[in-house]
């Protein structure tokens, strides 16, 4: 059965920073894309990196120049991590883990991120 166990969210102030991690367990295949998600509440969740297997990025124009995504090293290709600088307020929200693996979709349990003074 496949996890992605997310972890690193918190609470933080404006202006600081965090590093999510996710990993993949479960599946005897290394997952294609990875990314990050997020769900503030009363709103959809919503797109905020992603990674290819190859190292292509993309990101939500609201987050680009802050966060940085990224993959484990060459032994350890199904983890995942956003390096988030420079939080605001309005990043707070839920976020969520996601996998590519063979085609099928998988999803974390989520992991707060609260900006706030």
């Amino acid at each position: 059965q496949v996890q992605l166990v997310e972890s690193g969210g918190g609470l933080v102030q404006p202006g600081g920073s965090l590093r999510l991690s996710c990993i993949a367990s479960g599946s005897m295949f290394r997952p294609n894309a990875m990314g990050w998600y997020r769900q503030a509440p009363g709103k959809q969740r919503e797109l905020v990196a992603t990674i290819s297997n190859g190292g292509m990025k993309n990101y939500a124009d609201s987050v680009k120049g802050r966060f940085t995504i990224s993959r484990g090293s060459a032994k350890a290709k199904n983890t995942v991590y956003l390096q988030m600088n420079g939080l605001k307020p309005e990043d707070t929200a839920v976020y969520y883990c996601n996998a590519d693996i063979t085609g099928w979709e998988y999803w974390g349990q989520g992991t707060q991120v609260t900006v706030s003074s």
